[in-house]
């Protein structure tokens, strides 16, 4: 990767282009709200003026809201050919605001941290530099600080090493070192964790599409790949998230039928582990260790294995949104007393300064460890009148995320 030898001190001050942002478009469309309108705006923008970069970024945004891929790809495209940094300003300016670099992928929400979020209102100035492979970086505004946004994807491999090399000689601190990012795919995770205390992590292996037709076809044993494992197993295509492509398979038949409905040529599978608990509902949680301290971003319920929160039934069911009003209220007396050992565990080895995973509780009392992802959403879109507890407890989370920035660049300064 051919980067530009820079070391992040230019003295320049760019013209940055501020657009609409993922926050804001994204809560509408959250909320049902029609984004017609703010499409039509943004398209009468760039046929007055087709270098408004902000205005393809936007319309790239509203396309992936929207679910058409290859238009969010054309757009995106075209707003990096004409800009590759753009800003969402300080909301609260002066003598003590923040000025942060972030590092970006090009690609859809999962290529990166939704920084956006963590600093919507904040008195942090983000300015999101895009790198692209082969490319070296554009003039950058100074910063206090710069933070690697990127997630551990495989597209975003190659351009995470290029990272590793020129953030050696930065001259301003780096926050979540590209390298350390980079080693949470799903098998490297495993590695990382097998041996944590306190914690069952299942084993993640990456297999491709001939090796899993095998297996299918009796041809090969579950073992081979996964050792003392066997049915069932879930599986799930390279880089997916959000449950896209995730199943459970119980028999070699299962995975016969699987291959005909994914077209992917990779995979992960996993021994499948039952984590109902007594009343027979399984319990997923969103953690997210700022500084090495564990946060509590939610918590869904389910009377299906494969929770999401979206579909756990959260909004409709008031019993479980008071669950999850005391597991917030409770997180640092309880949950995270009940389970310091395999926390403070995933902190060292994960060595980064924020990463959420998501996690669920073994018969025995263990944490479960389902999945990392410095890319999952951390968010405050939720309706303060059906989910009045979460506003404070996400306050709390991004206060700590601001403050643990501004540490870092304090040490710099």
């Amino acid at each position: 990767m051919n980067f530009h030898p820079r070391h992040g001190t230019a003295a320049i001050e760019p013209s940055v282009p501020v657009p609409i942002g993922l926050p804001a478009l994204a809560k509408l469309a959250f909320d049902g709200c029609d984004l017609a309108p703010v499409w039509n705006q943004l398209v009468h923008r760039v046929t007055a003026d087709p270098l408004d970069a902000a205005a393809y970024m936007d319309l790239s945004t509203i396309a992936h809201l929207q679910g058409r891929p290859e238009d969010r790809i054309a757009l995106q495209s075209e707003a990096l050919r004409l800009q590759r940094i753009y800003r969402q300003p300080s909301a609260i300016d002066g003598p003590h605001s923040l000025r942060l670099l972030a590092f970006m992928a090009p690609g859809d929400f999962m290529a990166n941290i939704p920084i956006e979020f963590l600093l919507e209102g904040s008195s942090v100035r983000l300015d999101m530099v895009y790198v692209l492979p082969g490319a070296g970086l554009p003039e950058l505004p100074d910063h206090d600080l710069a933070f690697v946004a990127m997630a551990e994807t495989d597209p975003n491999q190659i351009l995470l090493r290029g990272l590793e090399d020129i953030l050696r000689s930065w001259q301003r601190p780096v926050v979540n070192a590209p390298a350390k990012i980079a080693r949470l795919t799903r098998d490297g995770t495993w590695e990382l964790l097998k041996s944590a205390p306190g914690l069952t992590v299942p084993r993640n292996a990456r297999i491709d599409r001939p090796s899993l037709a095998r297996i299918g076809g009796g041809d090969a044993a579950i073992e081979e790949f996964l050792p003392d494992s066997s049915f069932p197993v879930i599986a799930r295509p390279l880089d997916s998230h959000a449950g896209n492509g995730l199943a459970k398979l119980d028999d070699r038949a299962a995975i016969a039928s699987y291959l005909q409905q994914r077209p992917e040529a990779e995979f992960y599978i996993a021994p499948f582990i039952d984590y109902r608990g007594s009343d027979g509902f399984f319990r997923k949680y969103r953690v997210v260790l700022i500084g090495g301290r564990p946060y509590a971003s939610h918590m869904a319920i389910s009377s299906e294995w494969m929770i999401h929160y979206l579909n756990a039934g959260m909004m409709e069911s008031a019993w479980k949104r008071d669950e999850e009003a005391r597991f917030m209220a409770d997180f640092d007396r309880d949950f995270s007393v009940r389970h310091a050992v395999a926390l403070t565990a995933i902190a060292d080895r994960f060595g980064l300064e924020y990463i959420p995973f998501d996690c669920g509780e073994t018969r025995d009392g263990k944490l479960l460890f389902f999945e990392s992802g410095t890319n999952m959403i951390v968010h405050s879109m939720d309706s303060p009148d059906l989910f009045p507890y979460k506003k404070p407890q996400m306050e709390k989370l991004f206060s700590a995320f601001r403050n643990m920035l501004k540490d870092a660049g304090a040490r710099g300064r």
